[in-house]
């Protein structure tokens, strides 16, 4: 059998490496364009504000790594074709630009995404850069010692991570975004305000509710970023409006949204017969709200491309969904969410929607120390069921948004979350749990 692997992002590292696991007589090739293995873009930021001094260590994998499990990796390689009916590609090497045909028996799309780039006009001007792969990591630690003033436009989680990074760097950081709060897809309005009130108190530039409308620039080099309200000073400027999928490769060949995002079933197959694909290029399954939408996330990416190894020859395993769960540090805070919002569930689903927030110590008062803790949950008034949560705290607490995940994924309801038993020790929690307390707070 031969399998044929399209991409070596997060997802199509790990179905290569599953696959080899669970069929290892059969021949596993990857086509990537890039010279290296999926990076960690989430990390740029900490090695901008020098956390990680090394980028190398934030590679998910290696070429090297993969060859010496038997896995053939051609770095520096384009698919330009695929087709379908004859099970062939069309490869460029791009190192001697010859072109040839390949062949495969099962075919893997693990493409990934991009990031958005609108058409701003001055869009071409030095210094403005994007924030993805190791590529752009280069650039933007090149380019930042240079920098005075950054602009990071986008104020997702890459956005609000790199403009902790600059301002912890010394640099006059601005943030802007169209929505009027920082990271509105993930924290309602009283988590976002605690994040947005940590960058302001450090001096960050918090631009909310405009948009950017074009750059301007002195000597090729931008030196101004003009929103629909105002202008601002720029040496360097970031798009981190956000990812779309990297699938015009197989438009109009495979079932898809109307964002190029691949339509699989549970079992990673798309619309093609033995043709799967993974990671930020395909839907998820929505779980709370039972339906499909595109969530690019690291760890969809993982989980997904191992269900490629474990269904490649026989459906086995099917795909349980996703939570959306995720978390985030900035400065003092951490905060972590999962499932839906308040507000995208209302403006989202036709689901009778409530929410209750609860705030307490996160362990006993007699204890030396403690911090306080605020948890928010989301859920149907109608059903019962948890739909979604978020944490807040100067300590780490974050873990409790996987146990919400976990909540969310089998559709418990307040009343059981309520009486759900976790454990008691006072150096780490109180008698009921933060969980029980928000959920009897529903009750």
């Amino acid at each position: 059998m031969k399998v044929i692997v399209i991409g070596c992002t997060h997802a199509g590292t790990a179905a290569v490496i599953n696959i080899k696991d669970k069929y290892p007589e059969s021949e596993v090739v990857i086509y990537e364009k890039n010279d290296n293995v999926s990076f960690l873009s989430c990390g740029i930021a900490l090695n901008v504000a020098n956390v990680v001094k090394d980028t190398q260590k934030l590679f998910y994998n290696s070429p090297e790594n993969l060859q010496t499990l038997g896995i053939k990796t051609n770095m520096q390689h384009e698919v330009l074709d695929i087709n379908f009916e004859n099970k062939s590609i069309i490869v460029k090497n791009l190192l001697t630009s010859e072109t040839f045909e390949d062949s495969y028996d099962k075919l893997v799309l693990t493409l990934g995404s991009w990031p958005i780039v609108p058409n701003f006009e001055g869009g071409n001007l030095e210094n403005i850069v994007l924030c993805k792969n190791y590529d752009h990591a280069k650039t933007i630690t090149s380019k930042c010692s240079d920098a005075k003033n950054v602009v990071i436009i986008g104020a997702g989680y890459i956005g609000v991570e790199l403009a902790e990074a600059f301002e912890i760097q010394g640099k006059n950081t601005t943030l802007i975004d169209a929505e009027d709060r920082i990271m509105a897809k993930y924290l309602d309005k009283e988590f976002t305000d605690i994040a947005e009130k940590e960058f302001k108190d450090k001096g960050v530039n918090l631009v909310l509710g405009q948009k950017v409308q074009k750059f301007e620039g002195i000597d090729s080099k931008v030196s101004k970023v003009v929103t629909d309200k105002d202008e601002f000073e720029a040496d360097l400027v970031i798009l981190c409006i956000g990812f779309a999928p990297s699938t015009k490769l197989i438009q109009g060949k495979l079932d898809t949204l109307p964002n190029g995002a691949i339509i699989i079933d549970e079992y990673m197959q798309t619309s093609e017969k033995d043709v799967f694909a993974a990671g930020d290029c395909c839907v998820v399954k929505f779980n709370p709200a039972n339906d499909t939408r595109y969530i690019p996330l690291a760890t969809n990416a993982v989980r997904m491309g191992t269900l490629i190894g474990k269904n490649l020859v026989k459906p086995t395993l099917k795909y349980m969904g996703t939570q959306g769960t995720s978390g985030i540090k900035i400065y003092n805070q951490c905060i972590a969410s999962t499932g839906m919002t308040e507000e995208v569930a209302k403006n989202t689903t036709n689901l009778n929607i409530d929410s209750v927030t609860a705030t307490d110590n996160y362990r006993p008062e007699f204890m030396p120390t403690y911090e306080e803790a605020t948890l928010k949950l989301v859920f149907d008034k109608d059903s019962r069921k948890v739909l979604g949560g978020q944490i807040v705290s100067k300590i780490d607490l974050t873990q409790f948004a996987n146990t919400l995940s976990v909540v969310i994924q089998n559709e418990m309801t307040i009343e059981e979350l309520a009486m759900t038993d976790f454990f008691f020790q006072p150096h780490f929690n109180k008698p009921w749990s933060l969980l029980n307390i928000a959920a009897l707070k529903a009750l």
